[in-house]
């Protein structure tokens, strides 16, 4: 008699960080000029740089911090990335929230544990990362996102991060002001907003946000910065806006050689934050010497139009087929394709013959159109001729 066990891969929670390497996890390699690798081990797995190369196999079972010296000499250093590693280089439909704003929005926005948070805007994921781990097992995030490729992208970055055992959370395709009304009013803690106008849903998350709750939007110019706060102020429902933004300097450190390095991560984004002010309450307004000019002509966003900034559609679909084949990895520790991509590759099949049919039909509206207006046109040329004769 023969007995099959199945293997899990992936142990759950906090043993996921832990112990000797597995295949179908993801490692990150430094070479001795601080270059960066992040590979999935896979049981027939192998690694080629310009630093050395070697088999997977070689450190599957292996104690994470392990040294790899190479066939050629060379040294790597094997450790499992951190959150800020992976959200660097995982998968991306939208541009991520980079790991030193996600930390500035948890803590400026005071995201507990327990906290009930709404986020709008989830991208490929990042934001939820930190959030999740902020809110813990006893709270609850729901995530709105417009577009459900950026969905599907998002909700397989987070689970590859946090595999099953997953604080509770709740994606929604659609717009958020619909699902904040939809939400009891006063019911949530914090409201995230990354988006490109953040101000049409003021007054929805007024409605949601509980007295005393967080509203935060994470907005990439100053003119979406500007009417944002502008806006809150004009809702009556917010205390004072703040506003800022983080930059972050490295330092090169090598003895007496102490110096500030030549690269920063500088502008990423400014964050905007308030807080919701009593039902039954008027927002104080602060004395200030009112700026010369600030509001003697038209405001910016009176006179220029945001534009969201387009993805084509073969990277989308290069990045879900990416996900697609990391989750075959995670799930059986081999480099081959599996269920996962399988699946995506006959979602993808569908949607290629969804959109084609879509264009015939345009382009045969089109002709009919056309076909309409040049009879319509002969008919009244005839007409005339008829009544000049």
């Amino acid at each position: 008699m023969i007995f099959i066990v199945k293997q899990n891969l992936h142990p759950q929670g906090a043993d996921r960080r832990r112990g000797p390497f597995r295949a179908g996890e993801r490692v990150q390699l430094t070479d001795t000029k601080n270059r960066k690798y992040t590979v999935m081990l896979t049981e027939d797995g192998f690694f080629q740089s310009q630093r050395g190369s070697f088999r997977h196999s070689e450190l599957i079972g292996k104690e994470e911090g392990t040294i790899l010296e190479t066939q050629s000499g060379h040294r790597l250093q094997a450790l499992r990335p951190l959150v800020t590693d992976y959200v660097l280089s995982m998968p991306r439909g939208a541009t991520v929230v980079y790991p030193k704003d996600a930390g500035q929005i948890v803590q400026q926005a005071d995201v507990f544990p327990g906290a009930r948070v709404v986020e709008a805007g989830l991208g490929s994921g990042a934001l939820a990362l930190s959030l999740l781990a902020a809110i813990g097992d006893a709270g609850h995030l729901t995530s709105v996102e417009r577009r459900a490729e950026f969905a599907e992208i998002a909700q397989a970055n987070v689970r590859s991060w946090y595999g099953a055992d997953m604080p509770p959370w709740m994606v929604k395709i659609g717009d958020l002001d619909q699902v904040l009304y939809s939400l009891e009013e006063g019911s949530v803690d914090h409201v995230i907003l990354d988006m490109l106008a953040p101000w049409e849903n003021i007054d929805a998350a007024a409605y949601a946000l509980r007295s005393g709750g967080v509203i935060l939007a994470y907005v990439a110019t100053t003119t979406q910065m500007s009417r944002f706060v502008e806006d809150l102020r004009d809702s009556f429902a917010f205390a004072e806006p703040e506003s800022s933004e983080t930059l972050i300097r490295t330092w090169h450190l090598d003895g007496l050689s102490v110096r500030p390095d030549h690269r920063m991560v500088a502008h990423t984004g400014f964050l905007v934050v308030a807080r919701r002010i009593g039902r039954e309450s008027t927002p104080l307004v602060p004395k200030r010497r009112p700026a010369p000019a600030a509001h003697s002509e038209p405001l910016a966003w009176e006179t220029e139009e945001l534009a969201e900034r387009r993805i084509s559609e073969k990277k989308l679909r290069k990045v879900r087929r990416d996900v697609a084949h990391r989750a075959d990895v995670e799930e059986t520790g081999k480099s081959a394709q599996g269920k996962h991509s399988a699946q995506m590759a006959a979602k993808l099949s569908e949607e290629v013959q969804e959109r084609a049919q879509e264009r015939y039909e345009e382009r045969r509206r089109a002709r009919m159109n056309d076909a309409i207006d040049s009879a319509t046109e002969f008919t009244t040329d005839r007409q005339e001729s008829n009544d000049e004769s």
